[in-house]
């Protein structure tokens, strides 16, 4: 079996081909996609792999020399022009904690944002968690934030995911009829994001970080199996802990939010 190591560098040199091939950290595109996103007013809720999306910008901006200001803040209101503003809300395992609290950051009036975007982590949704109850709050929760905020473009995120426990240990789980750590669970998040994806598709903008997560550097589709169900899974080659994003995984998303966010029009 191939180590983590390798595949992580294995990763690194495919990224490294791509980019010296099509000059993506410093292709005129992306450096608009930049100038555009740092003159807008953006607000995002999130944890830990929020943390690493905004790492991967700041990493893209200081590539292509366009300064982007990043501010941690408690609240919508707290987000000045040209910035990109971020809370941490609530905390990780308490997905409708996190609803509540970005409904609350983003206020109870109109906010002067541009855009304003919230993203669970991998672990809001487990192996129990009902994905079609989750999701009716999350699009109560937006249509309440619209309500209030008519000309605020919302981005949905879709919830990352994680690898498949695999090995010895995983092994002994199987042949004792136990799902390893990640199967079932990313067939509920798969679940969610597929609500998602059918209720925004073609209508609002959509940062989709469960697929960039699941398409290896390859163009591979990387899923895990339980029961005869496939779900897609977290590419090894983004990711040193399973879970969260390596500079590999940032990278790559980073500059697909960078993208969607740079498409949207500017009040």
């Amino acid at each position: 079996m191939l180590s983590r190591q390798f595949l992580v560098a294995m990763a690194l040199a495919l990224a490294s081909d791509a980019w010296a091939a099509t000059g993506v950290m410093a292709d005129a595109k992306l450096q608009a996609d930049l100038e555009r996103v740092a003159h807008q007013r953006i607000y995002f809720g999130h944890q830990s792999v929020g943390g690493n999306l905004l790492e991967g910008v700041q990493d893209l901006a200081a590539q292509s020399g366009v300064p982007i200001r990043i501010l941690e803040v408690t609240t919508a209101s707290q987000v000045g022009p040209n910035t990109i503003g971020h809370t941490f809300i609530s905390e990780n395992r308490n997905p409708i904690g996190k609803l509540q609290a970005f409904d609350q950051a983003v206020g109870a009036g109109p906010s002067g944002l541009n855009i304003a975007l919230m993203k669970f982590c991998y672990l809001d949704i487990d192996g129990e968690t009902d994905a079609k109850a989750l999701f009716a709050r999350y699009r109560a929760t937006v249509d309440g934030i619209r309500l209030r905020n008519p000309g605020l473009n919302i981005v949905h995120v879709t919830a990352p995911l994680t690898e498949v426990q695999s090995g010895p240990k995983a092994y002994i789980k199987r042949m004792l009829g136990r799902p390893p750590y990640g199967a079932v669970e990313n067939q509920r998040r798969e679940q969610y994001n597929t609500l998602l994806r059918q209720t925004y598709g073609g209508r609002d903008p959509i940062f989709d970080l469960a697929r960039l997560e699941s398409v290896a550097p390859d163009g591979k589709n990387v899923t895990g199996e339980w029961n005869g169900q496939l779900a897609p899974a977290m590419a090894p080659s983004y990711s040193d802990d399973g879970g969260h994003l390596n500079k590999v995984g940032r990278l790559q998303a980073a500059r697909e939010l960078v993208s969607v966010l740079a498409a949207i029009p500017v009040r």
